[in-house]
């Protein structure tokens, strides 16, 4: 069972809003300190994730090198408009993603906050890596878990890249 609040003293309890930037969920993870109470806090994150629809869960949608079972889908819509003359839209990608691993789901919790809601240009500009280095979860993460964590990411490039059409490639 999750502890309710987290280890440190004088913390906020896990019950409050979760981060929706990386610069907060950075902030989360250094006010916990060591790796136990960042553990409880990303499976925390990943129950809290809606759970994808059955018929999501199909081989299409399956992300493969990934330990567990991990799904993941896109919907690109429009969005933002983009710095240009005459102005333009430019899509935006939402992504949901389940896995029946508690963990995976806390990872995740973390790439839906890099990545999801973002533009194509935003994500393919998003380095990932630095930011799992931030948290501290390349030191945690086994070979395994690294190898399914870049399967995931290599799927959110590749949708973002197919969004963004021939100007992707043209930069």
């Amino acid at each position: 069972m999750l502890s309710s609040t987290f280890a440190n003293a004088g913390n906020a309890p896990l019950s409050e809003p979760h981060p929706t930037t990386i610069s907060e969920l950075i902030d989360t993870f250094d006010a916990l300190g060591d790796w136990e109470s960042q553990c409880d806090y990303l499976i925390d994150l990943g129950s809290e994730l809606p759970d994808l629809p059955a018929a999501a869960r199909t081989e299409a949608n399956r992300v493969h090198g990934c330990q567990s079972n991990v799904w993941l889908t896109a919907e690109v819509k429009p969005g933002a408009v983009k710095p240009t003359t005459p102005p333009a839209t430019q899509p935006v990608i939402h992504i949901t993603a389940d896995s029946d691993s508690m963990i995976v789901r806390g990872l995740i919790a973390v790439l839906l906050i890099a990545y999801s809601g973002r533009t194509p240009q935003q994500i393919l500009e998003t380095d990932i890596r630095q930011i799992f280095t931030r948290l501290g979860l390349n030191r945690q993460l086994s070979s395994a878990r690294r190898n399914g964590l870049e399967g995931m990411v290599k799927r959110i490039k590749a949708i973002a890249e197919a969004a963004a059409g021939p100007q992707a490639q043209a930069s």
